[in-house]
C-alpha cells in the first residue's frame, strides 16, 4: 500500500502514458461485510478491462492489468482493508491507497488519472500521525477525528533488537593491580558503569533510530502533526533526541502496549484538536483580512480565473460540498448536472488547478468555513 501525501497527489496529477486506469470502491473492516469487497473489486476490474479493450484495441492488456488481478486474489490484503480503496494504474505504474473514509464506487479508463476522491482525503485538515514507543518497540499510526490505523512499517525500526542487535552497550570494566605480588591474588576487576547506564544509552540510541526513520518515512513526506505516546519517563528522553519538527509539544503519557487503539485515538485527538482548530482559525483570519485588501475571494468564477493564472496560494474547500459543472483551461466555469458523465465537481476541479500551480488545498468542515460559497481562496498577489 502506498502512502498518500500532497507530493504523491501532485505526481498523479502530472501526465502519464495512457491508458490510465482509476478504480475506487468502498471497503469494510470486519467480517462478514468485507467478504463482498474482493468480489466487487473483480467486477470493477472486468469493467475496466472491457473499457481498455474497446478504447485501445491494439494494446496487450495482460501486463497493464496484472497488478490489479494480483490484488484481486491477495487474501491477506482483503483481510485488512479499511473504509475505502483506490487503485491507479498505467503502463509501468501502479499505486494502491487505502482510506479511513468511504469513497464512491467508480472505475474509468482515460488519458489521465481520476484523482478527485484523493483530494478530499489528502487535504483533510484533521489528519495526524501517532508514534507509540517504548524502549524496546515502536509502532506508527495514521488517524483523523474518527479513526486510527496502524501503518505498514516493513522498513521501520519496530524493535530494539533489530536496530542494535549485538551492538548493545556493555558495562565497561577496568583492572586494578591490587595484590599482584608473588603468591598474591590475581588482578581484581572493578566495573565502572551500571546496568541502568547501559539501558539508558541503548534506549537513547534506539529512540534516535526511531526518530530518524519517522522523519524520513512519514513526517517529511506527509507534513502531518505527530503525537508521541510513551511512558512519562520516556517522553523527555525521546524529545531530547528528536529532530522531528512535526512532533507536537502535547503528547500522551502512558504505556502504549497497555492501551487499546480506541484509547490511543481518543487521547491523540485531544492532543491534536487544539492545533487543528488553531490552524483553521488562522486561515480564516487570514482570509478575512485579505478580503478587505482584495487579496482573497469566495466567488467561484473569480477563484477559477485566479487559480488558472497561478495566483491562489491557499484554497479552503467546504467538506462534502459539491458544485456540479466544468472549469475550462481558461478558467471559465459552466454549470451542469452530475447526471451527465462528463460533468464533475467544480470545487474539486479548482483544487486540482491550485495544486498544479503549487498552492495548498485544505478541506474544512462547514461550521469552520469563513464563507458561504463553499470556497475561500487566498491570493499570492
Amino acid at each position: 500500500m502506498d502512502l498518500l501525501t500532497q507530493e504523491t497527489l501532485r505526481t498523479l496529477i502530472q501526465a502519464h502514458d495512457p491508458p490510465c486506469l482509476s478504480l475506487y470502491q468502498p471497503t469494510h473492516r470486519h467480517h462478514p461485510d468485507n467478504q463482498q469487497d474482493p468480489i466487487r473489486f473483480r467486477n470493477l476490474v472486468r469493467a475496466i478491462e472491457e473499457s481498455v479493450v474497446q478504447k485501445y484495441r491494439s494494446l496487450d492488456t495482460r501486463e497493464l492489468l496484472a497488478p490489479l488481478q494480483a490484488l484481486a486474489t491477495d487474501a491477506a490484503f482483503w483481510n485488512r482493508t479499511l473504509d475505502g480503496l483506490a487503485v491507479l494504474a498505467a503502463p509501468g505504474h501502479c499505486r494502491v491507497f487505502q482510506f479511513q473514509r468511504p469513497v464512491k464506487e467508480f472505475a474509468v479508463v482515460a488519458d489521465s488519472f481520476h484523482v478527485k476522491p484523493l483530494l478530499r482525503v489528502v487535504q483533510s485538515a484533521d489528519r495526524y500521525h501517532v508514534l507509540c514507543v517504548t524502549r524496546r518497540s515502536a509502532r506508527v499510526f495514521e488517524g483523523n477525528r474518527d479513526a486510527l490505523d496502524e501503518l505498514e512499517t516493513d522498513a521501520f525500526p519496530t524493535d530494539m533488537e533489530t536496530v542494535l542487535g549485538d551492538r548493545r552497550t556493555e558495562p565497561h570494566q577496568t583492572v586494578a593491580s591490587y595484590g599482584t605480588g608473588t603468591g598474591g591474588p590475581g588482578p581484581m576487576y572493578h566495573g565502572h558503569g551500571s546496568r541502568k547506564d547501559e539501558v539508558d544509552k541503548d534506549t537513547e540510541r534506539y529512540f534516535r533510530a526511531v526518530d530518524r526513520a519517522m522523519i524520513a518515512q512519514f513526517s517529511n513526506p506527509s507534513a502531518l502533526p505527530l503525537v508521541l505516546v510513551a511512558l512519562s519517563e520516556h517522553q523527555p528522553v525521546f524529545r531530547q533526541v528528536s529532530q522531528n519538527g512535526a512532533l507536537l509539544a502535547a503528547g500522551v503519557e502512558g504505556d502504549p502496549e497497555a492501551m487499546s487503539v480506541g484509547q490511543i485515538r481518543e487521547a491523540a485527538w485531544r492532543a491534536v484538536e487544539p492545533q487543528y482548530l488553531e490552524r483553521l482559525a488562522q486561515l480564516s483570519d487570514t482570509f478575512a483580512s485579505r478580503v478587505a485588501h482584495q487579496q482573497a475571494m469566495s466567488d467561484l468564477a473569480d477563484a477559477a480565473r485566479a487559480a488558472v493564472e497561478g495566483r491562489v496560494s491557499h484554497l479552503l474547500l467546504e467538506a462534502d460540498r459539491v458544485v456540479p459543472g466544468r472549469i475550462d483551461p481558461a478558467g471559465r466555469i459552466s454549470d451542469g448536472s452530475l447526471d451527465d458523465p462528463d460533468v464533475g465537481d467544480m470545487l474539486d476541479d479548482l483544487a486540482e488547478v491550485v495544486l498544479r500551480t503549487g498552492g495548498d488545498v485544505v478541506i474544512v468542515p462547514k461550521e469552520r468555513m469563513p464563507s458561504r460559497s463553499g470556497l475561500a481562496a487566498i491570493l499570492r498577489y
